[in-house]
């Protein structure tokens, strides 16, 4: 569910029309309701209400702080991968202890700044990594409390940019060197074991996967504590998906992944930790554009958008898919036609949708991509020298520009020139 709805033949967002936000911010832009926001927090918290637990935004999908603090203010806590979506989660409120660091490839400069700004756990992925966090935090005169990544070898049966539980994806250590690798975890000072990680895939629309790799953590869980090794959290990772088609897509809801998890783990008295971003975000933002021209080329015809790849990568880059629907409701009746639906970018991958079937459309006309908060406006660039896309967040009848469209001076003048030019 959504708080996107025509009314009186247009589109709304909560109690906002998306005509009043474009003749004020200008297009294109990123719209995200609060409403959705929330209430698809809250459907992953209740999930897991059969036990400790903590939902921790996966901020690689928004990172807008009024997003953040509009999510930590429901009780979420910060999954980050990087020093500056560390720096964003602490600039948006979230204390040290409620935000967890993942990722392949953290920086000594990185695990610094975690330290010394306070850290629930850093999740490591590779020996190298444990070394350097252990002389980190020796030097800093710390203990930091950990996870290793697993690898579990599960197909997630997505796309292949975006499955990461696979032996040959980047992520995590085999999962059957993983006793060896906690024994050297445990030896080293500075860290602190408290738990496993798992991770497999982003856009997951069937729960057997998640099944199969939580088997595993479950059967790693009991070998380590044998070990002697205390297991006190699971963190097992996002990747549940949504719909982006409302026609053939069904993605389990959370309320069944929380059931699943019961299942699997939840007999081994662990705190769960899980790390939602799209299911969270995706499904409560647009990009709105406006179109350009109506062009009419040898064997089809275009609409010409003001919104670009550099805007929205994901289908150039994925071949994703983006239901595309005109901001004012199309008359009773009005009969479809196929459209190639493509920006101004200078690229012919800058291309939205094929053959997509549109109502009539015209010169200045508004559309909406829906399902476009995930990995949106976060990807999105200045190429072509494009003004970086603004972002909008609406509350009830109340909308704010939360990142403001820079103009060109601001643009151009981030450069530096040298002064033998």
């Amino acid at each position: 569910m959504d708080h996107f709805l025509y009314r009186d033949g247009a589109l709304w967002v909560e109690d906002v029309p998306l005509a009043e936000i474009a003749a004020q911010v200008g297009t294109p832009f990123y719209v995200y309701s609060t409403a959705t926001l929330v209430r698809h927090y809250r459907l992953f918290d209740e999930a897991l209400a059969w036990g400790p637990h903590l939902v921790c935004y996966a901020m690689k999908a928004a990172s807008n702080q009024a997003i953040l603090k509009t999510l930590a203010a429901e009780g979420a806590g910060m999954d980050v991968v990087s020093g500056g979506e560390y720096a964003r989660a602490r600039a948006a409120g979230v204390p040290g202890d409620r935000i967890v660091f993942s990722g392949v490839g953290k920086t000594r400069d990185e695990m610094r700044q975690a330290l010394s700004g306070g850290v629930r756990q850093v999740n490591l992925e590779s020996e190298p990594e444990m070394r350097a966090l252990s002389q980190v935090a020796q030097a800093m005169g710390l203990e930091v409390p950990v996870t290793v990544r697993v690898n579990p070898d599960v197909d997630a049966r997505t796309h292949a940019k975006i499955a990461t539980g696979k032996s040959e994806n980047k992520f995590g250590i085999p999962i059957a060197r993983a006793r060896e690798v906690y024994a050297e975890v445990a030896a080293l000072p500075g860290l602190r074991v408290v738990g496993i990680d798992v991770h497999i895939g982003s856009q997951l629309t069937q729960l057997d996967p998640f099944e199969a790799a939580y088997a595993k953590v479950a059967e790693l869980t009991g070998a380590l504590r044998a070990d002697g090794h205390q297991i006190t959290r699971l963190d097992l990772g996002g990747g549940l998906g949504i719909p982006y088609t409302r026609s053939n897509e069904t993605p389990p809801l959370p309320g069944d992944y929380g059931a699943l998890v019961q299942r699997t783990v939840g007999h081994l008295g662990c705190e769960i930790e899980i790390e939602p971003g799209r299911l969270i975000v995706g499904n409560a933002g647009l990009l709105v554009a406006r179109v350009i021209y109506v062009k009419e080329g040898e064997d089809r015809r275009f609409l010409i958008l003001d919104a670009a790849m550099n805007d929205l990568i994901r289908p150039a880059m994925y071949d994703a898919h983006h239901e595309i629907v005109p901001v004012s409701d199309p008359a009773p009746g009005a009969e479809l036609a196929p459209f190639d639906i493509v920006g101004p970018v200078c690229e012919s991958g800058d291309t939205f949708a094929r053959g997509r079937l549109m109502p009539p459309l015209a010169a200045d006309d508004l559309v909406a991509f829906r399902s476009a908060g995930a990995y949106g406006a976060v990807m999105a660039s200045e190429y072509n020298t494009r003004a970086l896309v603004p972002e909008v967040l609406v509350k009830g009848d109340q909308f704010s520009v939360i990142r403001a469209r820079p103009s060109f001076d601001d643009i151009i003048n981030r450069d530096t020139i040298p002064e033998w030019l």
